[in-house]
């Protein structure tokens, strides 16, 4: 394959996404891509008519206010925990190595690798591992998990949130795929010593408008907010946010929605190997012959996720219209690997 040097993302860790990168391994690969390597709702929330008074003036505190209060009741926020809005979660990520506690940090994994390569980058001593070390200070865990859709119980993170409250330390929950299963979600019991994370663009299909909500104590939170400084989400993203956490009904549809397709992929799938995981929004699959298929896949157009550590695991994301649907089929299809 062509251009497999450029794979890898210049801090290490590979993406979805990237269709250069997909080009580049597989320039005789048919067009338009069908970009199945993201867990991003492939059908977006409808974007309505945006004034032009967003573009030309700074974000009010009243944009900011009925976003907060909409982002409240849609992700069941209690009276007493604060909640602050940011350009995405992953700045959220970048900014809480820097204001938590010292000692040593756990992620749960394997799992989103930006985590751990936050805490590493802030100077932390991180270690990746299936269950949390007594000795953890700061305890981090993706829920449900990508990319293998592993959920925790309520029960099992509150006990996680008391024994990093003990050690005067931080429950970080990263909730990013909770939208369609909020019985996942510790937010409406949001105990001490945690702090939630939630994805706005992956539920709403809507990544590029960078939107994430943080979670927790009002003083952490209240860290985060000056941390990330005045006017950091912009007024477009206000707007938006506000409206489409607000639409409960889309959401409820939605959610239908892609879990018929979620089953949909199933049955593609299933012939070619053991559906170990996923979400509503991605399938994790595992075979032996999963770097055979990625590559045939590409040769077709075909962009999935693959990964580093786990190179008999593909993850794939749902296509987004019938075209992409078949062009999937026909590919996995094909006896010539």
């Amino acid at each position: 394959m062509q251009g497999a040097s450029r794979v890898v993302a210049e801090d290490g860790i590979w993406h979805g996404g990237d269709l250069a990168t997909a080009r580049a391994l597989f320039p005789e690969a048919p067009e338009p891509w069908v970009d199945l390597s993201t867990g991003i709702n492939p059908i977006p929330y409808p974007l309505p008519a945006l004034p032009l008074s967003l573009w030309t003036r700074l974000p009010g505190a009243d944009d900011e206010a009925a976003l907060l209060a909409a982002a409240r009741i849609a992700y069941r926020v209690p009276a007493h925990a604060g909640i602050v809005a940011a350009p995405g979660t992953q700045i959220l990520i970048e900014l809480l190595p820097r204001l938590a506690p010292a000692g040593p940090v756990v992620i749960l994994g394997p799992t989103y690798a930006e985590h751990g390569h936050a805490w590493r980058k802030a100077g932390y001593a991180v270690s990746e591992t299936a269950a949390p070390a007594e000795a953890a200070v700061t305890i981090v865990v993706v829920n449900p998990n990508n990319p293998d859709g592993r959920v925790l119980s309520q029960a099992e993170l509150t006990s996680l949130a008391a024994h990093c409250a003990t050690h005067s330390g931080l429950l970080v929950v990263d909730e990013a795929f909770a939208d369609f299963t909020p019985e996942a979600s510790i937010v409406a019991d949001l105990p001490a010593g945690a702090i939630v994370l939630r994805s706005f663009g992956k539920t709403y299909g809507l990544a590029g408008l960078r939107l994430g909500f943080a979670i927790g104590a009002p003083d952490l939170i209240a860290r985060l907010k000056a941390a990330l400084g005045p006017w950091s989400v912009a007024g477009p993203a206000l707007h938006v946010g506000a409206q489409a956490l607000s639409d409960a009904a889309w959401l409820a549809e939605t959610g239908a929605q892609r879990a018929h397709d979620a089953a949909r992929l199933d049955g593609l799938l299933a012939p070619h190997g053991r559906i170990v995981g996923g979400t509503t929004l991605f399938r994790l699959l595992e075979t032996p012959q999963a770097a055979t298929l990625f590559a045939r896949l590409g040769r077709h157009g075909i962009y999935v996720r693959r990964f580093q550590n786990a190179l008999d695991r593909l993850r794939f994301g749902l296509p987004g219209d019938e075209l992409s649907w078949s062009r999937l089929h026909a590919a996995l299809s094909v006896d010539a690997p």
